[in-house]
Order: structure tokens, then sequence, then C-alpha cells
């Protein structure tokens, strides 16, 4: 029987040698380095200010998460990375701002903010990222996959107000870099319209 060190060995290597067929049909990824970022939610007829002060804690997670680079998952077992591009932020960092701008964007806060340094803020926004990468297993097209677990904090108490589990997925169009980037697109904006919504509902 294998021992647990020898399967997690071509996990592992994966990352560094792009080993992987699902990995290396994804053929759009051609220049080094390519940088990719994500749209925030929009609300054109959004209120102008609001009252209360919110901070937007950076995501928790760990692991094959906690990186710039895009995850790709071949199997439940397997992780690689898109070659040649990244995030223009590690991925905990850019699901903050998305949330950040996003509660921006809707209004009904006087303050949005990323820490809580110099502030008295009313309300803590903790995030914990579950999931955030294709799935690609051999002869499919790529599924996006979003998830995080949200935690609202009134800090007068420290209470935690509510928590709520979102997830949201998209299929890619193909395997191209550009198809995967746009389904990681739609599935963050389903997740950021539902986070707003539940924000704003609870944070009272």
């Amino acid at each position: 029987m294998k021992t647990l060190s020898r399967l997690i060995a071509p996990v592992v290597a994966l990352s560094l040698l792009s080993g992987c067929a699902a990995v290396t049909r994804v053929s759009g990824a051609a220049e080094p380095l390519n940088s990719f970022t994500l749209a925030p939610a929009t609300y054109p007829n959004a209120p102008v200010g609001g009252s209360g002060h919110i901070v937007i804690e950076e995501a928790s997670t760990s692991g094959a998460l906690a990186t710039d680079r895009i995850l790709i998952k071949p199997s439940r077992v397997q992780a690689a990375y898109l070659p040649q591009s990244r995030w223009t932020d590690p991925a905990p960092v850019l699901v903050q701002t998305l949330l950040l701008s996003s509660l921006q964007n809707a209004g009904g806060f006087r303050l949005v903010a990323r820490d809580a340094k110099g502030l008295q803020p009313d309300f803590t926004l903790m995030t914990e990222l579950r999931d955030f990468q294709a799935e690609a297993p051999a002869g499919a097209a790529p599924v996006v996959k979003v998830g995080m677990t949200l935690t609202l904090i009134r800090e007068a108490d420290r209470r935690i107000l509510a928590t709520r589990r979102l997830d949201a997925s998209a299929a890619a169009a193909s395997d191209g870099t550009a198809d995967v980037v746009v389904a990681f697109d739609a599935a963050t904006s389903q997740i950021l319209g539902q986070a707003v919504a539940w924000v704003q509902s609870n944070a009272r």
C-alpha cells in the first residue's frame, strides 16, 4: 500500500512541472506571468453615503489557495496552477478587495475599510475562502467553483450577528485561459451580489 507521503508527492510536483493533462490543455497561457483580476459588483443607482463603518478583513484560507497563482484541480486529490498566469493579488487579498469594492459601490455605509487602524468600526466582516479553483477533469471543460463563509461581527459587543455560507459555480466556454478567467468572474459575481445583500440586511 502506498503511504500518504508518496501519494502527496505527485500532487506537489504538478504545480512545479505542469505534468497534468488538464493543465497543459489550457491553451491561452502562452506569455509569461499574465496577470488577471476580477470585477466587483456594481450598483448604478446606489445611494450616496450612509451610516456606520465596516471593516473587511483579509480572507482566511490555507494550502493551495494561499497564493496569487490560479488554481486548477484535475481531480479531487490533485492541485496544480494555470501555467504562466496569476492573479493581480493573492487570492485572499483579491477576495477582500472585491468584497470591499462591492460594498463601497452598493452604498449604505459611511465608510468601508480594509483594516481598523485609526478607526472605531461598527462592524467587521470576516471571510473564510474555501473554494477558488477551476476543476478540470480529463476530457471535460473546466468548471470554476467559488465558495466562502462570511461572518459579520458587531464591534460594540463583539457579538456574531450572522454567518452565511455562499457557493457558486460557472462553466468555462473552453479550456483557454481567457475563458477560465471569465468563468471565475461569473462565479465570483454571483457570490458578491449575495454577499452584499446579506451584509446590508444584517449590519444593524
